[in-house]
């Protein structure tokens, strides 16, 4: 009899088959038990009658404990009231390992006791949804981009210099030097974008930020592409494209994980281009009209991102931030050399910011001039000079938080769900 995978089990109505996994959860109702088994990929309800099976059989059946191992044999059935939409009509069962009492049960626990058995709170269904969504999300986005014939190039994780401003790097020792761990793949795109015109990087980045709010992660996940001879009017079009075409393929491939989840879709099939675009100008405007202190010249506050999103039906481009509070590497605007041609892509119902991107300087001397400016050591940065020495184009990127946009599909209220094993200010375990 052939292993089948739960994922399959419409495949097999009728049939017998074999399912590996573990139980879920377990009823009696005296000579008939009823075991929910799941393998990873779905579940299925196991029944277990007395009369019709060995009696060691049954006997197992009822030694089992949550989260046991087993292996079952029996026929597949069309049941629409059970789990998965199917029953299996146990004939035998062969048990891999009794499981000792298991510490989460179904009982309400505090997120600090799940979270420091993380490595067994993803078996529960609504973190496992969770991950299957993300998984989703991964395989969209290497489709839209290779579709695209952008080029996928791994960029390092130990770099040698800040990209972002030197305030949240990691340090580590390198031999006899310093290393850091990477911010953003950015600069070692630029590189490849010369060589291969359209790429992209897809990797882990790490931020020392002091921060404990449900929008941060001390270790997180980016997508960072970059494009030769593009300007900040075709970065934004692609950003959107890629994001309206993550939300369809979640509503087209993960309907029964959203349901677990309890997400209103309506919310997200709204989500299509073009997105509205406004200023940093007139987001102040509009944040001041609502009751925030915000002055031009500063950053928004998660606050502050809530309050622009709400005013629209799906994400919105805020464009033209203040030079002062962009890294060095953002393309001054030609008639407003104050603000920059980069932008920031907020998700709405108050996920905030989940894409910062824009037009890169191409132009040597402005760029160096930057780079002190902000008290950038220049020989750190002579290979990302040299970009502009030999062959420099306009180009432009951006980088979305594969987390941040995870959390936002899947309505979750804080970011470390959306991650397997999240790094947080306080949290290194497991």
């Amino acid at each position: 009899m052939e292993r089948t995978y739960l994922k399959h089990i419409a495949q097999h109505e009728g049939r017998e088959v074999e399912i590996r996994g573990w139980l879920y959860n377990k009823r009696s109702s005296g000579k008939i038990l009823f075991l929910i088994i799941r393998d990873g990929t779905g579940m299925i309800q196991g029944v277990v009658v007395k009369s019709e099976v060995a009696p060691e059989v049954f006997e197992a059946a009822k030694s089992l404990t949550q989260e046991s191992s087993l292996i079952v044999r029996g026929t597949v059935r069309k049941e629409p009231r059970s789990v998965g939409g199917y029953e299996l009509s146990v004939s035998e069962l062969e048990i891999i390992q009794i499981a000792e009492e298991y510490p989460i049960t179904p009982k309400e626990h505090g997120v600090e006791y799940l979270m420091d058995r993380r490595h067994l709170w993803l078996r529960s269904q609504k973190q496992h949804a969770i991950m299957l969504v993300r998984n989703e999300l991964i395989k969209a986005t290497r489709k839209f981009f290779d579709d695209r014939d952008f080029v996928l190039i791994d960029a390092p994780i130990l770099t040698p210099a800040a990209a972002e401003g030197t305030t949240t790097l990691f340090e580590t020792d390198y031999f006899e030097d310093k290393a850091y761990l990477s911010q953003t793949g950015q600069l070692y795109m630029e590189a490849a974008a010369m060589a291969f015109g359209k790429v992209y990087c897809f990797g882990p980045t790490f931020r020392a930020e002091k921060s404990k709010t449900r929008r941060h992660l001390m270790e997180f996940w980016m997508i960072e592409p970059e494009i030769a001879f593009a300007d900040n009017e075709e970065n934004m079009r692609i950003q959107e494209e890629y994001v309206s075409y993550l939300v369809q393929h979640a509503l087209q491939n993960c309907r029964r994980e959203l349901e677990i989840l309890e997400r209103d879709t309506s919310k997200l099939e709204n989500v299509v281009p073009p997105f509205p675009r406004i200023s940093y100008d007139e987001a102040v405007e509009i944040l001041q009209k609502n009751g925030s202190e915000i002055q031009w010249g500063e950053d928004l506050g998660g606050g502050d991102e809530t309050i622009i999103a709400n005013q629209f039906d799906r994400p919105v481009f805020v464009h033209g931030y203040p030079a002062e509070i962009k890294a060095f590497y953002f393309k001054p605007h030609p008639e407003r050399p104050e603000i920059v041609l980069g932008s920031d892509l907020l998700a709405p119902e108050g996920y905030g910011e989940i894409i910062g991107g824009g037009e890169r300087i191409s132009d040597l001397d402005l760029l160096m001039q930057r780079l002190k400016e902000h008290n950038l050591p220049e020989e750190n940065y002579q290979w990302y000079l040299d970009l502009r020495r030999y062959g420099s184009v306009p180009h432009s990127g951006f980088g979305l938080g594969l987390e941040r946009t995870v959390s936002w599909i899947c309505g979750l209220s804080h970011l470390r769900e959306a991650i397997p094993f999240p790094r947080l200010l306080n949290r290194l375990y497991p």
